[in-house]
């Protein structure tokens, strides 16, 4: 009896990882994603529409699956997820790279981790020991260092907006991580996107440009990667991770996201991979498993 329930603890956690992979890799063509959106369009503009086509998506879905309402005493937290991952992050990272790359933007990404284990440890009460907070730390400033390589001149607004978009990231996913456990991980999204609608869909029709037959192609399909993928379904696998595997624990494999990124880039953009890279990730990875042991 007990080999089985530690078996099944042991696939429960697996499951978990697994979901938590496939979450950030989709998370990690976003800012190329948002670069290409904005070459067509305007960052606030481009805010407000990825928010409201994933609310009507996120609203369609839980009519068709007749998911119930969640209780008044919910609605505070999903405002929290809202504010944190359907506003905040998407709105302040558009504005950031108005005027930064999506390479520096990767700086940041490297503190999402820490960022996503801090407010775990305040919202859920999840106690990592100290060596995973060493590891989280270590693979942390592996990422800074090798995505701040060549980067020159002092920090700017770009880097302001980025630093206040990995806080708010990091309050919108461990708060939404606590949630799933009750409600579920793609409902926590669609709701939060529900509940955003009622600013974000008047905005988008507001905002739209005058012309939008003169929008290129990659900048709508930049948009509707944005919208569908990094505010919908990449949620539905990542907040099931958390609740699953802990936020702490899940939330380092968010350390592999820049490399991924730069994957995506050099797929998409052409950009060269560096064997720098490859080394800085491996040794992130050795970070990202040696603290799943220890959280």
């Amino acid at each position: 009896m007990a080999g089985g329930v530690l078996e099944t603890r042991r696939g429960s956690a697996t499951g978990a990882w697994v979901d938590g992979l496939i979450g950030v890799t989709i998370f990690s063509a976003s800012l190329v994603a948002t670069r290409l959106a904005l070459t067509g369009m305007d960052a606030l503009f481009l805010s407000a529409a990825r928010a409201a086509l994933a609310g009507l998506a996120g609203a369609t879905a839980l009519l068709a699956l007749r998911q119930a309402r969640p209780r008044r005493t919910d609605l505070p937290a999903l405002a929290i997820v809202a504010a944190g991952v359907v506003v905040g992050f998407p709105l302040l990272t558009a504005l950031a790279l108005r005027t930064v790359g999506a390479a520096h933007g990767t700086v940041f990404v490297g503190l999402l981790p820490l960022s996503t284990a801090l407010f775990g440890a305040l919202r859920s009460g999840e106690r990592p020991s100290p060596i995973f907070w060493l590891l989280s730390i270590t693979g942390a400033l592996v990422t800074v260092g090798f995505a701040a390589r060549g980067l020159d001149g002092p920090p700017g607004a770009g880097d302001a907006f980025m630093l206040a978009a990995i806080l708010l990231c990091g309050l919108g996913y461990a708060e939404g991580g606590v949630l799933a456990r009750r409600l579920g991980g793609w409902q926590v999204i669609a709701w939060a996107t529900v509940l955003s609608l009622p600013v974000s869909l008047p905005l988008a029709l507001l905002l739209r440009p005058a012309e939008l037959a003169a929008i290129p192609l990659p900048a709508w399909a930049g948009l509707g990667y944005v919208a569908l993928f990094s505010m919908l379904i990449g949620f539905v696998f990542w907040y099931r991770a958390l609740a699953r595997g802990g936020i702490a624990s899940v939330g380092q494999l968010q350390l592999l996201q820049p490399f991924l990124g730069l994957g995506v880039a050099a797929l998409i953009l052409g950009e060269r991979i560096e064997p720098a890279m490859i080394g800085a990730a491996l040794a992130v990875a050795a970070c990202v498993a040696l603290a799943r042991r220890f959280a």
